[in-house]
């Protein structure tokens, strides 16, 4: 394989990359909308009072004493608040891709102008050099033309 298929291939599984992150992204963001509207306050409630009576029939086994239900409690919380972690730098991960194509085709659109610029400065040289009675094409700066004023 020469150098020009191994880089469109690379070329090839990168937008492949992107896309799928971009798919990923959008999965997430619609997991956790219709998880946060999920959570209803009466599904809240019901889940509390579920909890509780679970707690309830267990306690007096002695198998779960307080202690423990705390300690569980405490472990179920980290272990959430850490997915939460994760999806929040996913999605940063994600924006900071998002804003690194962004810069990307803002440079691109740059370039293209400053090619474009190039093209048409020599056509709009000889068309001021074209000019009737134009003997200097370009006009003084500000500075220039106050000292000039001033010598005078």
């Amino acid at each position: 394989m020469n150098f020009e298929a191994l880089q469109r291939r690379v070329r090839r599984a990168e937008a492949v990359v992107q896309i799928r992150a971009e798919e990923t992204t959008q999965s997430w963001q619609q997991l956790d909308r219709s998880w946060r509207s999920a959570w209803t306050p009466g599904r809240i409630i019901v889940v509390g009072l579920a909890g509780g009576f679970l707690a309830g029939k267990l306690e007096p086994g002695g198998a779960f004493s307080g202690a423990r239900w705390l300690q569980m409690i405490g472990s179920v919380s980290g272990l959430v608040a850490s997915a939460q972690a994760s999806v929040a730098s996913f999605a940063a991960a994600a924006a900071g891709m998002a804003a690194s194509h962004a810069a990307d085709a803002a440079d691109d659109a740059d370039d293209a102008a400053a090619d474009a610029e190039q093209a048409a400065a020599p056509a709009a040289a000889s068309a001021r050099a074209a000019a009737p009675g134009n003997a200097n094409p370009v006009p003084p700066r500000a500075a220039e033309a106050a000292t000039e004023l001033s010598e005078s």
